[in-house]
């Protein structure tokens, strides 16, 4: 790091970034009651709140959302005349998986290797830590430059479109000049990037049902429609068999055409077994940025353990579409139920649910904001040039920012990069990353102020 007073502050607050962020991972914040209790993605926003009473925030709320989660916002004026920066993150996490296969408990901050390792220490707990972090550095050293809106999201990881909904609601609550979403992440550690695009989503259950009831396969089994089997046959006409996507009507063949991801780099990355093929064709950035992809992402059927020999009347799954840059998130939406409902076997009965939806995003990277951001990562990140890429996942808030607000300028950026394993069991945060992030995001406030007097 560099000298710069900025620089010298943050890595002087980093003890009290790790202690704020263990107690943070601490709440296991899954917005889904099913899974974990609703009490510890309420306490999780209280904590968020009380963090932005510390710091002076005025008007904190907890934001009742229509599908249940609340939304974290509080105001932080700064000198008359100054331009309005909402600052995002989201305090709910993912599911952590299989406990099992985490090297620590997944809701206990561990350093391990250089890393902290813990649900949603980079995804994105970890954001809402880099947003204090930058506004704390620049009152030490002459005061916030702007004045900063702070939303802190408690349903993103659901897709369920709470806050999208309250926004839309309220659409003075959020309005800004420009809006830093800190929920995207680094190309590479030590590459600052900005995330350019983003893929939207559509998220379908579909049930299947072929019996009243579960039979004797031995007595049934070879004459009577097995509802699991024609399930796998179903989703398996998702994808042709080299991987690629294929579902009726959609667009799959369109081209990425900016910063590449080596297949190599990325077989690294997403720890791919030796021997095994990666999936679809065209370039990897074709692949996870430009075109559509389906994933099954969770699937009812028996256990192995305790399975009876019974042909099975029912089954159900859960199906994740990613949707690129210029597709429509409700005309996906209208071709895979379509499909799904056009190619099950056997006249099996079957009905789609859609159980969430956003849509995809670009942003526009020549806009003042980004010059003032890339000057910000210069000086983070000494002898790098800010890169530009896509990301595959799905922030819906940002269209309906980018409508409700269509002169505000948005940014991407974050703590994710590939070694933090976002999603995945043994989820990390780099607090190299935490800390140089921390630095771009307040030199870019100030760098932006500077640009609005200019």
């Amino acid at each position: 790091m560099t000298a710069h007073p900025i620089s010298e502050t943050i890595a002087s607050l980093m003890p009290r970034a790790k202690a704020e962020l263990t107690e943070l991972v601490a709440f296991q914040s899954v917005a889904d009651p099913a899974v974990y209790p609703r009490s510890e993605c309420d306490a999780a926003a209280e904590w968020v709140a009380g963090a932005l009473r510390d710091e002076d925030f005025q008007d904190v709320a907890l934001l009742d959302t229509p599908d249940g989660s609340k939304a974290v916002y509080g105001f932080l004026p700064g000198p008359a005349g100054a331009p309005t920066v909402l600052l995002y993150a989201h305090y709910d996490v993912q599911p952590p998986l299989d406990e099992s296969a985490w090297l620590s408990p997944p809701f206990e901050l561990t350093e391990r290797d250089g890393r902290w390792f813990g649900r949603g220490s980079a995804d994105c707990k970890g954001g809402f830590v880099m947003h204090l972090l930058a506004l704390r550095a620049l009152k030490a050293n002459g005061g916030v430059p702007v004045s900063v809106k702070v939303i802190a999201e408690g349903s993103e990881e659901q897709g369920t479109g709470g806050l999208e909904q309250y926004a839309q609601a309220h659409p003075e609550l959020l309005a800004a000049d420009t809006v830093v979403i800190g929920d995207t992440g680094n190309f590479r550690a030590g590459l600052p990037t900005v995330t350019s695009t983003l893929r939207g989503m559509t998220m379908l259950r579909v049930n299947l049902d072929t019996l009243e009831g579960n039979l004797h396969s031995g007595q049934f089994g070879g004459a009577a429609p097995d509802a699991l089997a024609a399930m796998i046959q179903l989703l398996a006409s998702l994808r042709a068999e080299d991987g690629t996507t294929t579902v009726d009507g959609l667009t799959t063949d369109t081209k990425w055409d900016g910063l590449q991801y080596p297949e190599a780099d990325f077989r690294k990355d997403a720890k791919v077994l030796d021997g095994v093929e990666l999936i679809s064709t065209g370039t990897v950035a074709d692949r996870i940025w430009a075109r559509p992809a389906v994933t099954v992402i969770g699937i009812d059927c028996p256990p192995v353990v305790g399975a009876t020999p019974s042909v099975q009347a029912s089954a159900r799954a859960q199906i994740s579409l990613r949707v690129p840059p210029g597709g429509d998130a409700d005309e996906a939406t209208k071709l895979l139920t379509a499909h799904l409902l056009s190619r099950a076997p056997w006249g099996a009965r079957v009905s789609v649910e859609q159980v969430g939806q956003g849509q995809p995003f670009r942003a526009d990277v020549s806009s003042p904001a980004y010059a003032a951001m890339a000057d910000a990562m210069r000086v983070a990140y000494p002898g790098e040039e800010m890169q530009s890429s896509g990301m595959g996942g799905s922030i819906p808030l940002c269209n309906a920012l980018a409508e409700l607000y269509p002169e505000a300028e948005i940014l991407l950026i974050g703590l994710s990069e590939p070694e933090a394993q976002i999603h995945a069991v043994n989820e990390s945060v780099s607090p190299e990353e935490l800390e140089r992030m921390s630095v771009a995001e307040a030199l870019f406030l100030r760098n932006y102020a500077a640009s609005k007097k200019a």
